[in-house]
């Protein structure tokens, strides 16, 4: 316990840093899971990703997709039909009416053109502050942390961030991290999340972070 202490006490930039480093050599390749061919499909399948993994959303919006591809035809579907594509995933029948209005939002408020704007993203049907500022980061190209679950287990049990919810730990990661590195350590956080990081047992004698995470028993 006394040296897991003194690595949190120790934590500095450029021991950050040094973790995002060995991040970006681990997940070279850590990119946006989710399969979208524009930037308003992509709003769809985060908005649909809510407590449901990314790979039960690329089997629905596959046939989703192939059916509405853009806001102009989702915003006139059935929801019934949309129900019926999407429920294996959880809380299909909210999400099926809230893609809907989204389009329609999109397709009559925005000409059919996903706003580059926080605020306005927000406002939009079932979108949060984390589906917000995926579609910022990944769509447009912003440096922006999007807070999930695995960069929220991950950040706090490492140390990189100290947030008791999504929001603080949003505000803490911005703090400590270096703004051009925001949008790559989301994705590095997630998939040390997914391939090591584990909720229940973390892998921590596989973990290339060990020497630097405060919560690592090694």
């Amino acid at each position: 316990m006394e040296e897991n202490k003194d690595k949190k006490t120790e934590f500095n930039k450029e021991k950050i840093n040094k973790i995002l480093d060995i991040l970006d050599i681990t997940y070279p390749n850590a990119e946006c899971a989710l399969h979208y061919n524009s930037v308003f499909q992509l709003l769809i399948a985060v908005t649909l990703s809510a407590q449901t993994t990314d790979k039960g959303v690329n089997i629905v919006t596959k046939n989703l997709f192939e059916r509405y591809a853009n806001s102009e035809q989702l915003s006139e579907a059935n929801v019934e039909t949309v129900e019926y594509i999407i429920k294996r995933i959880g809380m299909y029948k909210t999400k099926a009416k809230n893609i809907i209005e989204i389009s329609n939002k999109i397709a009559v408020d925005f000409n059919g053109e996903v706003p580059q704007d926080y605020e306005k993203l927000i406002r939009l049907p079932g979108v949060g502050r984390k589906t917000a500022n995926v579609v910022l980061s990944v769509g447009f190209g912003e440096q922006r942390i999007a807070v999930d679950t695995h960069v929220f287990r991950v950040a706090n049990r490492i140390g990189i961030a100290e947030g008791k919810d999504v929001l603080s730990t949003e505000l803490s990661l911005m703090e400590n991290i270096p703004r051009e590195r925001w949008t790559q350590t989301h994705h590095g956080l997630i998939f040390h999340g997914r391939n090591c990081c584990y909720t229940r047992k973390p892998d921590c004698e596989k973990c290339p972070l060990s020497e630097y995470c405060q919560s690592s028993p090694l």
